[in-house]
Order: structure tokens, then C-alpha cells, then sequence
């Protein structure tokens, strides 16, 4: 009967709402991931090689992804000294039949993965005017597409096993954006639509072995946004994130298998206040914390400051 349905419902949401609170209270036991196949996409540089040393800290076997082959090497030698093996992988995000190419190769060379984090991002830097087709494409392919293909490749076997975990790693400018870099944010907010369904996909086919994690930080202070910051006056409240502790923080979220973690708490409270304030009042929020204009000063890879005037 429906009468009872709901009432079932009721006590699972507040079962819930419990357990939420406890884990609070009391840390989760963290998982033993020593062994598991890690696959690490843009690993050689940023995130992606601090993500590789925390895996393996843990004794995961680790498969580096990235199309910079030399950076690829310098993360696999800094991986191998703390004494967890290492696998290496030349791969081009953007291309899908790369990804499906290269995952065959790990399936026959290395084993079947059971942890995949899918971290490589690109950002084209440039108002939406003013950056050519081909950047807005491949900011589309690299940071949304390639989760979409590298799931089809690994996730048949987990799911064959119900073992398995999938890390996203999206951004703050996947739960609410800013202005100047529409191809990135429509990226991000594309990726989290795509993890929050595949993770309900998974629950339908009570597949409770393979967990996922979304990781939404706030700007890391990596040189992918270098200059942007919001207004002077609260850049105290929010300053760009140490690599280290985001890495720190979302390792955490995964060993104990978090739906989802916004790096740092604050940006909870940031993409709620878009459930509940009107538009005018989003914009007018945007001006006085100076978000409106925060990317005014990001400096792009051709060292042109985006709202800069042509000469």
C-alpha cells in the first residue's frame, strides 16, 4: 500500500539524516585498497601525480594516464620509490578511440581495474567569443566525453565482479559557475550530472560493490586558473586550495567510500544558496564578493589576461 510505502520512506530519510550525523561524530573505517588496480587519468602533473603518491601510500598498483609522456614518468618514478608498482600509459583524452586503444592495452598488460579516477581537466582560458571552436570542443571531450568512454571500457568487469569504485573529480564551477569560461563550467556541470546519474544507474542494478565519488573543489592552486581571485577583502575566507590538502581531503572522501565532497565546506553552502535565493539576488551576491569578475585577471597560456582589450 502506498500509506506504508511512505512511511518507509520516511524512516529510511531519517535513518539517513542519522547516519549522515554520526559520521560526523565518529570518522568511518577506511578501506584497504592495497592491490587494487588505480587508474589515474592526467597523472602526470598537478592532482593527478599528488592523487598517484597517495594511492600509493595505500599498495595500490597504479596506471598512469596522460598525454604528457615525460611528466608520465617523473609521476611513475616518484610512485615506484614508495615501493608500489607502476604502469605508464601515453594517452590523448580528447580522442576516443585513444582511450579505447589504451585501455586494451592495460586490460592485457596490467589486469582489469577496479578503482578508476578519472581526474585530467583542460581549460581554455577565453571569453566564449573569443576562443576558437576547436578549444570549446575539446574542453567538452577532455573534462566530460572521456569519463563517458573510460566508463565503457572498465566498468563491464566491475560490475561482472560488483567491485569497483569511480572517482570524478569535477570543480566548484560544476555546482554554480562565473563568467568568462562558459566551455569550462558547462564541462563541469555536464560531468556532475553525468556521475550523480551512473551513480543511481549502479544503485538501480543493486550493484552495492561499486562505489562512487564525486570531488568538487574550489580553485586549486595548480597554474590552471592562475591570477583568478575573488574580492581582496575575502580572499582570507576562500584563498585558492593547497594541492596537497585538496589531495589530503578527497583521498579521505574515497577510502571511506563519499558519495561526494566539496573541498572546502564552504562551497556546500554555495551551491545550496542557489536553491533558495532569487536570480537578482544570486547576481547581486556575485558582485559584492567580486565573482562576477574573479577570472579578470586568470592569464591564459598566451599570458593575455581574459577581459583584457585588443590592441
Amino acid at each position: 500500500m502506498i500509506v506504508i510505502d511512505v512511511f518507509f520512506l520516511l524512516g529510511i530519510i531519517i535513518w539517513e539524516h542519522f547516519i549522515s550525523f554520526l559520521r560526523l561524530m565518529v570518522r568511518p573505517h577506511e578501506k584497504i585498497i592495497a592491490g587494487e588496480i588505480c587508474l589515474i587519468t592526467g597523472a602526470g602533473s598537478g592532482l593527478g601525480r599528488l592523487l598517484a603518491l597517495e594511492f600509493a601510500k595505500q599498495k595500490a598498483i597504479l596506471v598512469l594516464w596522460d598525454i604528457k609522456t615525460e611528466g608520465n614518468e617523473a609521476t611513475a618514478k616518484s610512485v615506484r620509490k614508495l615501493g608500489a608498482k607502476a604502469y605508464t600509459y601515453t594517452c590523448d583524452l580528447s580522442k576516443r578511440d585513444s582511450i579505447y586503444k589504451t585501455a586494451e592495452l592495460v586490460k592485457k598488460e596490467v589486469g582489469d581495474v577496479t578503482i578508476l579516477v578519472n581526474n585530467a581537466g583542460v581549460a581554455s582560458g577565453r571569453p566564449l567569443l573569443e576562443c576558437p571552436d576547436a578549444l570549446l570542443e575539446r574542453t567538452m571531450l577532455v573534462n566530460c566525453h572521456a569519463h563517458f568512454w573510460t566508463a565503457k571500457a572498465f566498468l563491464p568487469k566491475m560490475i561482472e565482479m560488483n567491485h569497483g569504485h569511480i572517482v570524478s573529480v569535477a570543480s566548484f564551477l560544476g555546482l554554480f559557475s562565473t563568467a568568462y569560461v562558459q566551455d569550462y563550467c558547462a564541462s563541469k556541470f555536464a560531468l556532475v550530472g553525468y556521475h550523480e546519474s551512473l551513480s543511481h544507474e549502479l544503485k538501480g542494478w543493486n550493484m552495492d560493490g561499486i562505489k562512487t565519488t564525486l570531488i568538487c573543489p574550489y580553485l586549486v592552486d595548480t597554474g590552471m586558473f592562475h591570477g583568478c581571485q575573488i574580492r581582496k577583502e575575502f580572499q582570507f575566507l576562500v584563498p585558492p586550495l593547497k594541492p596537497e590538502y585538496c589531495v589530503r581531503e578527497a583521498m579521505k572522501a574515497i577510502l571511506i567510500n563519499q558519495q561526494m565532497i566539496c573541498i572546502p565546506r564552504l562551497m556546500y553552502f554555495a551551491a545550496f544558496s542557489k536553491t533558495f535565493l532569487p536570480w537578482g539576488a544570486i547576481v547581486e551576491m556575485y558582485r559584492f564578493l567580486g565573482m562576477d569578475k574573479c577570472m579578470h585577471s586568470f592569464v591564459n597560456r598566451n599570458n593575455q589576461a581574459i577581459g583584457s582589450k585588443k590592441k
